[in-house]
C-alpha cells in the first residue's frame, strides 16, 4: 500500500520522511522511500537482521537495524522521531471518546460540531498543563 500512496504525490513534491510502523519494514516499501530521496523512519524487527542487496533502500534499513540494535529500540524511536506519530494517535484516542458519531446532517453544522470537540480537547490539556515559574 504505500508505494501506491507515495505514488499519488506528484514526483516534483519534495518528501523529507515517511514514518510507517514495522508491518512496513519492507524492500518495496524502503526501496520506494529511498527513490523519493526521503528517510525512512520505520522500525525493523527486534530479530531483524541485515538483508544483503545493496540497494539505497536496503541500505538505509540496514543502518536503521544497527542503530537500534546499539541504542535500544526506545532510544532510537525518540532519535528518529518515531513518537510523534504515537502522541497523533494518543491525541487522536482522546478526540474519540468524545463521540465517535457526528449527529448533524448538515455539512456545516458537522464542521461546527467538530470544531466544539476540539475546542473542549484542548481546554482539558491546557487544564492539565503545569504552569512552571521560575522561583529566584
Amino acid at each position: 500500500m504505500l508505494p501506491e500512496l507515495l505514488g499519488q504525490i506528484a514526483k516534483d513534491q519534495p518528501v523529507a520522511s515517511v514514518s510507517a510502523h514495522g508491518a512496513y519494514d519492507t524492500k518495496a516499501c524502503h526501496n520506494v522511500i529511498a527513490a523519493r530521496h526521503a528517510c525512512a523512519v520505520i522500525p525493523a524487527r527486534r530479530n531483524a537482521r541485515a538483508w544483503p542487496e545493496s540497494t539505497p533502500g536496503v541500505k538505509a534499513r540496514n543502518e536503521t537495524v544497527r542503530a537500534s540494535r546499539r541504542l535500544g529500540q526506545t532510544i532510537w524511536k525518540r532519535w528518529s522521531g518515531y513518537h510523534q506519530p504515537s502522541r497523533v494517535e494518543t491525541k487522536m484516542h482522546c478526540f474519540k471518546l468524545l463521540g465517535e458519531r457526528v449527529m448533524a446532517r448538515e455539512f456545516d453544522r458537522q464542521v461546527a460540531q467538530l470544531q466544539i470537540r476540539a475546542a473542549i480537547l484542548n481546554r482539558f490539556i491546557a487544564l492539565g498543563t503545569p504552569e512552571t515559574q521560575r522561583v529566584a
